[in-house]
């Protein structure tokens, strides 16, 4: 009854006309600056950082917050309609939203995300007022070996569960930890892989690896395609979710929702992980598996959830332990101690108003989240009407400013020319990119929490096996691993079963994308066989 009661105050704090003014300018902010790819929220506050100094404590947070979740939502636009994502939080949310965006399903695409993100942002906000003090007890109990554990599921799950090939899989993920491994050793301070230039040695930013990847690899392959394909504009579709739509979506928001809140509340989760997860449950779940990787909307659905639901639970171990979990949540503690606020566990003791304000500023910038951006979908949508040579140029010029703007150093230039160079490769031979983008997310991170493990253990890898939550994770690894031989081993114990289940699966012949293979003096086109593993290589043929 006290924090109901706590929380009524806040929301009489938070309604005032200028707080409700600062929660608008924060979620329009945050909304535009999360659509423009390769500047986030911590950027977007950290350069505002000097226009609040003159401002009321409460009334700057407030801010901060709608830029926090304006800019965590506007990252999936740009996933959706240009395959750009804006924050490394959107990665997964541009598979499948994008390929809905190309069959003339953006507007359903943006829709989900939206209503996702209002759904999975209140029911996240509800659990930040009402259970924060035993999340956070709850991630503070877990150690180094766990986080750890939980890293590897992530990397080996999404490396193993997505894609035909488990070879080209993990060759994207090698690819994507030694990305990762640029920089000083954060041990002995050795250069690796430096090669001499001193502007490597902080690594390699990930938003500028993200969108040279997506962004620039695919910008690249479409201008090489150009020739061969004819100019065509990419239909919109219906402004508004049907009831299949509606029905496909309201689970993985939950779920989506269930995933985001607890990692965002981890100091090792973040959003990346919990959207990696609730992508690969949808699609292990999905009554329609085969649309994976063509357009599913629970692709959209979960991940977007699964992100908003990181953002309030990062919010959690910042308020109460003063303990930031990723870069935004960084910038904001400054943000705190520049105003004169001391963050930590007394903060909700000794600043009230500002806390409660605060949360309660998050429902009302979600309500502003979703009245801003639901009717905004179809004028969003109908960017994909240009023309492919105009949009993908477009593309090229917000990229570059983009990771430009990242460090103000010309050199990510020619990093973003080497890696969208890379992009192209690995699209034209077939390696998935999402492995690459995980490595040089997680591998850092994973690196660092080994490093820890072995430290407290003396050197002992048993200390890895130290907590029963990493000793169910490394064996749920283990059974990721060791399925297909399991699958097999099941099949010869039970070959009727498995003959029932090969008849349900039977291969679909997927029509390659509209304008491919149409011309006279077009290279044939490649005719990809579905099933419920991914895509299958097959023969070239004729339309």
């Amino acid at each position: 009854m006290e924090t109901f009661n706590l929380l009524m105050q806040g929301f009489a704090t938070a309604v005032t006309p200028v707080n409700l003014l600062f929660a608008v300018v924060g979620v329009l902010l945050g909304t535009a600056i999360g659509v423009l790819p390769g500047i986030g929220p911590a950027m977007a506050i950290a350069l505002l950082l000097p226009v609040t100094y003159g401002l009321e404590p409460t009334s700057a947070m407030i801010m901060f917050a709608g830029i926090y979740y304006g800019g965590m939502f506007g990252g999936s636009t740009t996933s959706i309609l240009l395959n750009t994502p804006g924050e490394s939080a959107t990665v997964i949310t541009a598979i499948e939203g994008h390929k809905m965006a190309k069959a003339g399903r953006a507007a359903q695409a943006l829709a989900t995300a939206a209503i996702g993100s209002f759904v999975a942002g209140t029911i996240g906000t509800a659990l930040l007022a009402t259970i924060a003090p035993w999340v956070v007890q709850f991630a503070v109990s877990l150690g180094n070996p766990s986080y750890l554990a939980i890293m590897l599921l992530a990397l080996v799950a999404v490396t193993a569960v997505l894609g035909s090939s488990k070879l080209r899989g993990f060759a994207a993920l090698g690819l994507g930890l030694a990305i990762g491994l640029v920089g000083l050793d954060p041990v002995s301070g050795q250069g690796r892989l430096v090669f001499g230039q001193p502007l490597l040695a902080d690594g390699l930013d990930i938003v500028v690896v993200a969108v040279a990847i997506f962004a620039i690899g695919e910008a690249l392959w479409i201008a090489a395609h150009l020739r061969k394909t004819r100019s065509q504009t990419i239909p919109v579709g219906r402004p508004w979710m049907g009831k299949s739509d509606w029905k496909r979506s309201w689970k993985p928001w939950l779920r989506g929702t269930a995933y985001g809140f607890p990692f965002g509340a981890l100091p090792a989760g973040g959003a990346e992980i919990p959207t990696f997860l609730s992508y690969i449950t949808e699609k292990k779940l999905s009554k329609h598996p085969e649309e994976f990787g063509h357009g599913a909307i629970e692709g959209v659905a979960g991940p977007e959830a699964a992100n908003n639901a990181s953002a309030a639970g990062t919010l959690t171990p910042m308020l109460a332990l003063g303990l930031p979990t990723n870069a935004t949540a960084a910038v904001m503690l400054l943000a705190l101690m520049q105003l004169g606020v001391q963050p930590g566990p007394l903060l909700f003791e000794e600043e009230p108003k500002l806390v409660w304000a605060l949360i309660a500023s998050l429902f009302i910038g979600n309500a502003l989240l979703l009245l801003v951006n639901l009717p905004m979908a179809p004028l969003w949508a109908k960017l994909l009407q240009l023309p492919r040579q105009y949009l993908y140029a477009g593309i090229l010029f917000f990229a570059t400013l983009g990771a430009y703007a990242v460090n103000l150093q010309a050199f990510d230039l020619v990093l973003l020319l080497v890696l969208g160079t890379l992009g192209f490769a690995m699209r034209r031979f077939g390696i998935p990119v999402l492995p690459l983008i995980i490595g040089v997310i997680l591998g850092p991170r994973a690196e660092e929490e080994l490093r820890k493990s072995l430290q407290l253990s003396g050197g002992d890898p048993a200390g890895l096996f130290s907590e029963p939550i990493a000793v169910v994770v490394y064996a749920i690894i283990a059974l990721v691993l060791l399925w297909p031989l399991l699958a097999k081993v099941l099949r010869r114990l039970f070959p009727k079963a498995a003959a029932e289940v090969g008849e349900l699966v039977e291969p679909v012949v997927v029509v390659p994308e509209a304008g491919t293979g149409t011309g006279e003096n077009e290279e044939p086109a490649e005719v990809q066989v579905m099933d419920i593993h991914g895509p299958r290589h097959g023969g070239k043929t004729r339309r």
